[in-house]
């Protein structure tokens, strides 16, 4: 079986789907990997470390995909009219596709994957169970986002993060405030307290108190009925309603008048990001302080920040960078690989030679499958075929 790792050409991409490590891995099971030339480039990942490890490399994306069984990507595939290369109409019909495909945000992209006839398995619908830790991508990116996220505010914030007692006075610790203790926003709390900031954090689910709270931060939320209800069986935030959302508006808009630093990390999955700080808190901090939307890309949980920028408003830094795990692309690859390997070896059948095998019925298969024999399977999907 021929398993395909094209670059990536998505603007802002940095990322790979596979590294020399797991190239290495699926060798050894009787796979033919074949790479595109440059593919690992950006991630520190020369050819010359993918050809050790036993694939292929093509220069022609062409031959990269044709007779390809499995495509690994890090997102979508390009369609006509979209970059420089019509990708999904080189992935060959049957053909096994995993990548982080945003359905939502390309419900079209759906339909498409049915009629060129390819299994298409959005990655980012990895359940939240145990037997699949080790391949949740959303988690694994989060993490590194997290903590890219508040070196990104360290690097715009014009002073000292930790307290210093010097000869010459005291520099007072940065106070950083996390909206969103989801994985990235845990990960940017412990390392704010690593770099000796002072941290509070919030989130509509109770059971994030304990977790915020075990990092050293303070836990700030509005306490309702409402709250324990506010987690789908995934562990992901709901859709709040607008009474709650004004009390923790409220909240968050007195908290936020004395923070320094502000991380946004609140997503709900399928739906717009929640606006969680508004023009009139902005304008409430200090000239100064920075805050970091890492959801800008979905919608924005503040009203200030711009896709791809850093913006000053009234003196504060609001800092809305693209695809920020890609921002760490060496580390981003080698987990985000690690979780498709992970997926991709149970469905391997290797008794006379190596086959898929795919059981629609397993939960993790049927959550995160779009597309089989040229029909729209994923039930949130179905209309749009």
């Amino acid at each position: 079986m021929k398993v395909a790792v094209p670059r990536e050409r998505r603007a802002h991409e940095t990322r790979v789907a596979a590294t020399p490590d797991t190239v290495k891995k699926y060798v050894g099971m009787g796979l033919e990997v074949v790479v595109e030339a440059g593919a690992g480039m950006a991630a520190r990942l020369p050819d010359e470390l993918y050809r050790a490890a036993g694939a292929s490399i093509e220069a022609d994306p062409a031959s990269v995909y044709r007779g390809a069984d499995i495509v690994l990507k890090v997102q979508r595939p390009l369609v006509a009219g979209e970059g420089e290369l019509d990708e999904l109409a080189l992935i060959p019909k049957g053909a096994l596709l995993l990548a982080v495909l945003s359905p939502y945000n390309a419900p079209d992209s759906v339909p498409a994957y049915a009629g060129v006839g390819i299994t298409a398995m959005a990655l980012e619908f990895v359940p939240r169970i145990t037997r699949a830790q080790g391949m949740d991508v959303l988690s694994s990116q989060s993490n590194l986002a997290g903590y890219r996220a508040v070196l990104d505010a360290a690097f715009e914030y014009d002073r000292a993060m930790p307290m210093m007692m010097t000869a010459a006075g005291t520099v007072a610790p940065a106070k950083v405030m996390v909206l969103g203790a989801g994985v990235a926003g845990l990960q940017a709390i412990a390392t704010a307290k690593r770099l000796g900031a002072i941290v509070s954090a919030t989130d509509v689910r109770p059971a994030a108190k304990e977790q915020v709270e075990s990092l050293g931060g303070r836990f700030v939320m509005v306490e309702s009925e409402e709250t324990k209800e506010a987690e789908t069986a995934g562990g992901y935030a709901k859709e709040m309603s607008e009474d709650f959302k004004r009390r923790q508006a409220e909240l968050v808009a007195e908290t936020i008048k004395s923070q320094d630093i502000v991380i946004c990390t609140a997503l709900i999955p399928g739906r717009k990001a929640p606006t969680l700080v508004n023009d009139d808190m902005v304008a409430s901090m200090r000239p100064g302080s920075i805050i970091v939307d890492l959801a800008v890309e979905q919608g924005g949980n503040c009203t200030a920040s711009r896709p791809g920028e850093v913006v000053e408003v009234g003196g504060v830094k609001v800092v809305g960078h693209f695809n920020v795990p890609g921002r760490i692309a060496t580390d981003a690859s080698a987990l985000y690989a690690k979780n498709l390997l992970n997926f991709l070896t149970p469905l391997l059948q290797t008794e006379d030679g190596v086959s898929l095998a795919l059981d629609f019925d397993d939960e993790i298969l049927a959550a995160t499958t779009l597309t089989h024999g040229g029909r729209v399977t994923h039930p949130a999907f179905a209309d749009n075929k």
